[in-house]
């Protein structure tokens, strides 16, 4: 499996990746969320590729809290590759990348009950909770990383 950057071409690769997770994972009214994150909110995003396939993504998004916060975005794993670490790795990739950023002091994320406990083995702590947030269904976790050194 290999990591690169986000090129524009992989545009449809990742929201076959949505499409594909949809309803399992995420509501059928993010897709267009996405597409709008894709071509006007982007700030780093990653797709994994296996034999120049993508069957992954995932994004960062800095500038949080004066440039101390920055958030994991828009996860994916094509169903046909989870759990086999796919998601894992895009995931200690980018958080390596923060762990490097000059500032940055904390990552969040925004996901849902259904893969929170995914983020808490990748070592991020569960701090806020909202029942239907994202869509009927479909609850806010909100889970933390302090990357200050103690």
């Amino acid at each position: 499996m290999k990591i690169r950057n986000y090129q524009p071409h992989d545009f449809e690769a990742v929201i076959r990746l949505i499409q594909l997770n949809t309803p399992t994972y995420f509501a059928a009214e993010e897709e267009a969320d996405l597409r709008h994150y894709l071509h006007h909110e982007l700030d780093l995003y990653f797709v994994a590729e296996e034999a120049d396939q993508v069957v992954g993504a995932g994004g960062i998004n800095r500038g949080f809290d004066e440039g101390k916060t920055a958030r994991l975005s828009w996860d994916f794993v094509d169903p046909e590759h989870q759990s086999q670490g796919i998601g894992g790795a895009i995931t200690q990739h980018r958080l390596g990348l923060l762990r490097q950023e000059p500032g940055v002091e904390k990552v969040v994320v925004r996901t849902t009950q259904l893969v929170y406990r995914f983020y808490e083995k990748q070592g991020l702590t569960l701090r806020y909770q909202e029942k239907d947030y994202w869509a009927p269904g479909f609850d806010l976790y909100l889970l933390e990383l302090s990357l200050t050194k103690s």
